[in-house]
């Protein structure tokens, strides 16, 4: 039986209701899942329009009312933009305050059994706050819905997967962050995500946090204080476990199917490399060739997948219709393989 995915079109204003209208309008999507649309109907045909597809809305109130038809998207309706008052390509209050609702409603879905996860478009964390909600982004939100504080984010794109000890936080704060009990609470959660995704016996590498992983204590301490002895009862529990290995080198390694995961320190140490193999501009086109990547929340009560990029505002609402939906595409699929993969288990 094919998974129920509630999946939210981020900040109206973005590009989020045009790369959920290109998905949907792609039969393979309806092939591997039943999607269920959070936003509003303005939007949505908005996106429609932008993104020269044809397909219908059908408004529900819940998914058991969806008929997940391809040509007619089901859509709950939250009614909260005024699409007279929108301004493309710019965060806005309402469109901010629009984008968190979006994610809530996705995620009280999810809690209450009605869909078996959710996958969120891109939001603008200026347009959220403008809007009253005060969270870091998606994550930090979710954690607090779901009520949990050991969670983290994961970023994938082909064979490397990166979790993170650290994200949102500012950079001369990260050492102060990394604990022994955090890092080996992160080792945990990737080796959880690993199983989650079908492989049974997870190889992951630590990263280091300093140049050559500290050489020893030359250019700093923490692999010797802190993260070693984390590496260290993580094995003593079983799990295979590889590091502290040099940040120069983990991701390449990763990226060749040495490791299945790479647990990073901090947060733009995992995206970099995500985002390098993932996204590829092409200058004389003047765009995206590839916009691929897929950002996944790990330790919360339930699964949610995400794009890994943000709302593009300079792409927003333009009639050409140049957003690319890869990413989208790619979280849609790792949703799924996990829904399934926590039903057979």
């Amino acid at each position: 039986m094919k998974p129920t995915l509630a999946i939210t079109i981020g900040d109206p204003a973005g590009i989020g209701p045009e790369i959920v209208a290109k998905t949907l309008a792609d039969p393979e999507t309806y092939s591997i899942c039943n999607p269920v649309v959070i936003g509003d109907k303005d939007a949505v045909q908005m996106g429609i329009d932008v993104a020269k597809v044809d397909l219908t809305i059908h408004v529900i109130t819940e998914p058991s009312q969806a008929t997940y038809h391809h040509g007619a998207i089901d859509l709950i309706d939250l009614q909260n933009i005024d699409p007279t008052k929108i301004q493309m390509g710019k965060p806005a209050p309402m469109t901010g305050a629009a984008s968190a609702q979006y994610v809530i409603k996705a995620a009280d879905l999810a809690l209450a059994g009605e869909v078996d996860a959710i996958v969120t478009s891109p939001l603008n964390k200026e347009a959220m706050h403008m809007g009253g909600y005060n969270y870091p982004g998606h994550t930090e939100l979710l954690a607090e819905k779901s009520d949990t504080s050991d969670y983290a984010m994961m970023l994938a794109t082909g064979n490397l997967r990166v979790v993170h000890a650290t994200t949102h936080i500012p950079f001369k704060d990260i050492p102060q962050h990394l604990t022994k009990k955090r890092i080996h609470t992160t080792i945990q959660i990737a080796y959880n995500a690993c199983r989650s995704l079908g492989i049974e016996k997870p190889r992951i590498a630590v990263a280091g946090l300093n140049p050559h992983s500290g050489d020893g204590g030359i250019f700093g301490d923490e692999e010797i204080k802190i993260i070693t002895p984390a590496i260290e009862q993580a094995r003593a529990e079983g799990m295979d476990v590889d590091g502290p290995v040099p940040p120069d080198t983990v991701f390449g390694k990763a990226a060749g199917g040495q490791y299945d995961i790479v647990v990073a320190m901090y947060h733009d140490q995992g995206h970099i490399p995500v985002k390098l193999l993932g996204m590829k501009y092409d200058e004389e086109k003047g765009k995206w060739d590839s916009v691929s990547g897929v950002n996944i929340t790990l330790g919360l009560r339930f699964i949610r997948t995400s794009v890994d990029h943000g709302t593009a505002y300079g792409k927003a609402g333009r009639r050409e219709g140049t957003a690319n939906p890869d990413s989208l595409k790619e979280a849609i699929q790792y949703a799924v393989q996990m829904a399934k993969t926590r039903k057979n288990q």
